[in-house]
Parts: C-alpha cells; structure tokens; sequence
C-alpha cells in the first residue's frame, strides 16, 4: 500500500480485518427474503429496508423508513465533515428488493440461505440478492463502516438512498423522488448495479442502454374455433402473431420496424478502438451461455451489440392451447411480450410509433391488434469529463491498483435518468459484478474477491471526492 493515500490506508487495512464480519453481515441481509413482486412477502421486505434503517443509525446516520403507495425507501444523511463545511453531497442509490427465487428445484442450496462455495476465482457467495443487489449495496454500507471506526467520521456528505421496488418496475420512485428533491439534491449520485470488466479489471459504465417493453396482442374471431371445421377458412391470430414477429429481423439481424436506426448513432472511433483493446473472447462468452453462435446483427462485434447497438427481442409467447396432450383449436387471440434495448438518440415514443405501423402493415386481413407500452424509457451517456469522473478513476485505481476501462452496459438502469431530470444530477456507475453472476436466474452468487474490491473502491472514492473539496477549500 506504499502509494495508498495515508488517511486512506488505515482504511482499507480496517476493512481487510474486519472481513469476516461484513461477510457475516450481508449472510444476515440476504436472510430476509425481500421479494418485492410478491404480496405474500410484503412483510419481509418492509423487514430488509428497516434492516437498513438499523444500519445506517449505528454509523451516524440520520435514517428513515418512508412509506410509500407500495414498499417504503430508506432516507438517510450524515453531514461528514459537518453541516458547515463546504463539501460535496454523494447520493447514494441501491435496492433492497429482489427477484423471487424461482424454479426453487434449480438451486444447489436454499435461495435465501446465503452460502459460500469455492469457485475458479476463489470463495463465492451464493444467494438470492448476492450480487443483485444486496451485495453491491452492502459495499457502499461497509465503506460508510470502515471510514466511522478509523477516522469517526466520513470525509464527504452523504445521502444513502435505497428503494424497495426496483425489481417491480419502481412504481413509487418518480413520485417519491419529485415529493422530496429538495431534501435529495447532491452533488452526484453513486449507483453500483453494473459490472467490472473482470475480477481484477475495475470499470466504470458511461453509458446504458433504454428500455421499451411492450405487449402485443393480436384478435381475430370473436372465440376459439375448432381447427377441422374452420381451419382454412378463418383467420388465425396465432399464425398471424408468428408472421409480425418472423418479419421483424432481416436476414443481416436488423430490425425492420419503419424509422428504428434513424436515431442511431455509432460511438466515435476512439470509444471503439477502446473497446477492442478490452479483447473479449467471444467463443468463451457465447460457450458459457451454451451457444456457439452470436444472434443479432452481422459484422458486429459483441460488445458493440450489447453496448451500443438498439435490439428488439421476444419476451414471451401466449396463443391457444398450452397444457398437456392436444386440442385442435385456432384462438381467439395471441399475445406477445416484445422488449427493445435502445441507444442514445433513440425516442421510445418514436418506435413505438413505428411499431404500430409495422403490426398494421404486416398483419393479414381478417385480424386486429392491441398494443400496450408497459414502460419506455431512453438510453443514458454520462459526461466523462467531470472531476467526480476522475476522482472515480483514480479511486479505483486506489482499490485495484491498476487503472479503471470505459464501458457500456447492455442493461437499464431508469433511475439515472430520473435522477438526471427530477435532481438535475450526473450519476457514478461503479459496478463489481461480473458477467456470469446469474443474475435474476438460480443460483445467483457474486465472487467474495468482487465483493472486496467493491468495498475498497466506495472507501477510496470517499477519500478522493473529499480530498477535492479539500484542496478546492484551500485554494479559496
């Protein structure tokens, strides 16, 4: 640690010693099963954002649990280096709701009995939640933790501010968030619910993908016929559903909805020539989700298709008959769950414009369709010219010891947008997860080397934020 800061030091070595009981700690957390979807769980997760309540109180926070129309947030403030002195306010995001554990027979030990296993990289922790997003949050929780024991305070304001509905859609966010952006303006905000590039690799997510999810559903006789006596002579809904979605992708993998790429535009050489530094393996990717093919669009590499590039995907299929032995029906009507990952530039209003054009034009005579939006929303590029920017670098390359890669993440993360048009605010995307953490599937784990390194590098991004504002307070 000869380079290592010397207020940060003390730190990091508190958190080395103190490992164990942070791992004790987050089993604790991953207990309760906060399932947020599920009324039947409404009890317990109401228990894990009080859990959090407790915490944040024991390190000299000011914690609230706020009920909302659905699960409640946690509210918390602590004024670091005191309420008078000019420092930065970090606002800190995670949730503590998670995905229900479902198909319980895929799992190798009870989702909600945390486990550690050996792994290729070392011990693992494996657990609903673990990675998604107890885990990571609980690196922000122990970085709060150290810094208290060492220095008994922290050397920045912080606003920890966790949600319990992520994994439903958020519901009560915007209202919550527009109710009380007084109270939660900062600086910047922190979110880790991205990925590193590898274990040993940290990495910061300039930019995420949008998220249009919508539902179409296609009518045609007015109840279910039988196939001998109108097969032929009547329309059928789900053969009519199966030529929208077989029509949506030309042979190349592009999307053919009228407008799609308009908007679209490709990252500039220097952001690509990064990116194909990172050299990914794409054999060893598409080997670890059991294909040996890419799907999407020809001649583009893979990380370009998820970090840059719009897709359009089948979620789900409904249509006529589905349990066991035959039925000889033509359905009424046949649904299909249809999500688009968009790019920066991309209007969700616009495609879904282009959409109902595309059904209309596609649909033979005799049927009708439904569309109905679920949720839109567009994608985020975050300045990477900011001084918090840097501080984040430099951070982790306090906790790694080598220096931090740009990504993009094929993923979406809606409240970084919220917190960009409701608080006027930038976000921080520092994630420790790594690509085969079966996230929302069985088995769901995240590395305790991940684990460690999150910690650090939330501990050394309190030291340079605060270290900034130090030396623009001596500078005044």
């Amino acid at each position: 640690m000869a380079d290592v800061p010397p207020d940060l030091e003390p730190v990091l070595r508190r958190l080395d010693a103190d490992f164990d009981d942070a791992v004790a700690r987050w089993s604790e957390f991953l207990r309760i099963p906060s399932v947020s979807t599920d009324p039947s769980y409404n009890d317990k997760t109401r228990e894990a954002g009080q859990w959090l309540v407790d915490q944040l109180t024991q390190l000299g926070f000011r914690a609230e649990l706020r009920d909302t129309t659905g699960h409640p947030m946690v509210v918390a403030h602590h004024d670091g280096p005191g309420a008078e002195v000019a420092a930065p306010r970090l606002l800190y995001y995670g949730h503590y709701d998670v995905q229900p554990p479902d198909p319980l027979d895929l799992w190798d030990s009870g989702p909600f009995e945390p486990t550690i296993v050996d792994g290729p990289r070392g011990r693992r922790m494996v657990a609903r939640g673990a990675v998604d997003d107890k885990g990571q949050l609980m690196t922000f929780l122990e970085a709060f933790r150290a810094w208290q024991a060492v220095h008994g305070t922290l050397p920045v304001k912080v606003t920890a501010f966790f949600e319990g509905e992520e994994e439903s859609g958020s519901p009560s966010l915007v209202p919550f968030l527009k109710q009380n952006a007084a109270e939660l303006a900062a600086d910047i905000a922190v979110v880790s619910d991205t990925g590193s590039w590898d274990v040993n690799t940290p990495a910061i997510t300039t930019q995420l993908r949008g998220l249009l999810y919508t539902e179409l559903t296609v009518q045609g006789p007015s109840h279910d016929l039988h196939s001998g006596l109108y097969g032929g002579a009547a329309p059928n809904p789900a053969n009519a559903l199966a030529r929208v979605i077989g029509a949506l992708h030309d042979a190349d993998g592009r999307v053919t909805v009228p407008g799609f790429y308009d908007d679209v535009v490709d990252p500039d050489p220097e952001t690509l020539e990064q990116w194909n530094r990172l050299e990914q393996d794409e054999s060893a990717v598409l080997a670890g989700i059991g294909v040996d093919a890419p799907g999407g669009e020809a001649a583009r590499s893979l990380l370009e298709k998820t970090w840059s590039r719009p897709t359009c995907d089948v979620n789900g299929l409904l249509a006529g008959y589905t349990g066991p032995g035959a039925k000889t029906v033509i359905p009424a009507e046949a649904s299909a769950k249809i999500s688009f990952r968009l790019v920066p530039g991309q209007d969700p209003d616009k495609i879904v414009a282009g959409l109902k054009r595309f059904v209309a034009d596609t649909l033979p005579a005799g049927c009708r369709f439904d569309l109905h939006v679920h949720n839109g929303s567009p994608a985020i590029k975050v300045p990477t010219d900011s001084p918090f920017l840097e501080a984040a670098r430099a951070a982790l390359a306090d906790a790694y010891g080598r220096p931090a890669v740009q990504i993009g993440c094929g993923g979406s993360i809606p409240v970084v947008g919220e917190f960009k048009s409701i608080l006027g605010i930038d976000t921080l995307l520092l994630g420790f997860g790594l690509d085969d953490d079966r996230m929302h599937s069985p088995n769901e784990k995240f590395e305790l080397a991940c684990f460690d390194n999150g910690m650090k590098a939330h501990a050394a991004l309190l030291h340079r934020v605060g270290a900034m504002a130090a030396a623009r307070r001596t500078a005044e």
